[in-house]
């Protein structure tokens, strides 16, 4: 997979070719993929979840969210464009990302410990950009392809959760001026903190745990919206400011 995405290049599906590819496999595919990625400079900086929203799950046959690597090298800073010469087909989706204080370790986190480890809570736009042509793939696919990675912005505006409603915090994803989908926080697992316990408790089956420092993305608030070459996107939140993203070469 990282070969496609060096080359900027879609690809079929590995189940086309390895049909018994399953779930713990995947993960263990996308591990070795984060240790090529460590090996060549990269620094590991948290974790984000997919497949968050019920509607998501329902479509792709699953009852349970995805977990997937965030680096370094998928940061994009606040205000610039998109790097076309990056990306294959890039869909720009509204986050509520945590940034932890503490360390959070399953099994066993509840929504309510699980908020506790949160130092500050941003907005955030993920791009996430399969590696699989026409954005077609199994679940042991995408979890293998690390849940169609790419770049993700964290807003400026950082609230303590406890000053936040996060199940009513609002979006609404703007596309060239025009508002195309709107959401709450309700729509990640019925409040975000849930996705933030879900992740330490499935690292947690790995003997792995969510350390202090971490970015957490917790999943889109609405459906990817595909981004055409020099498209302006802008996300509105209600208490954690505006995202904009110039439109890119």
């Amino acid at each position: 997979m990282l070969g496609a995405e060096a080359a900027v290049t879609a690809r079929g599906p590995i189940t086309a070719h390895w049909p018994e590819l399953d779930l713990d496999t995947a993960y263990a595919v996308q591990y070795e993929a984060l240790r090529q990625r460590l090996r060549r400079g990269e620094t590991l900086i948290g974790v984000k979840l997919g497949l968050t929203s019920r509607a998501k799950q329902i479509r792709m046959g699953i009852d349970s969210p995805s977990l997937a690597w965030l680096t370094d090298a998928m940061v994009l800073p606040a205000g610039e464009p998109l790097p076309r010469a990056r990306l294959i087909h890039p869909r720009a989706e509204p986050e509520i990302v945590f940034v932890l204080g503490e360390r959070l370790a399953g099994p066993g986190v509840t929504a309510a410990t699980a908020s506790k480890a949160v130092a500050r809570v941003h907005g955030g736009v993920e791009i996430i950009d399969s590696r699989f042509q026409d954005f077609k793939f199994t679940l042991a696919d995408a979890v293998a392809d690390n849940s169609s990675s790419g770049l993700f912005v964290q807003g400026p505006v950082g609230k303590r959760p406890e000053d936040l409603d996060l199940s009513h915090e609002a979006c609404l994803l703007e596309v060239d001026g025009e508002i195309v989908d709107a959401a709450t926080g309700a729509a990640v697992q019925g409040h975000p903190a849930e996705a933030l316990a879900l992740a330490a408790n499935k690292l947690a089956e790995r003997g792995l745990a969510l350390e202090a420092g971490w970015i957490v993305l917790t999943g889109g608030m609405t459906d990817a919206v595909h981004v055409e070459p020099r498209s302006r996107v802008a996300v509105h939140f209600s208490h954690l400011g505006t995202i904009t993203i110039p439109g890119g070469e």
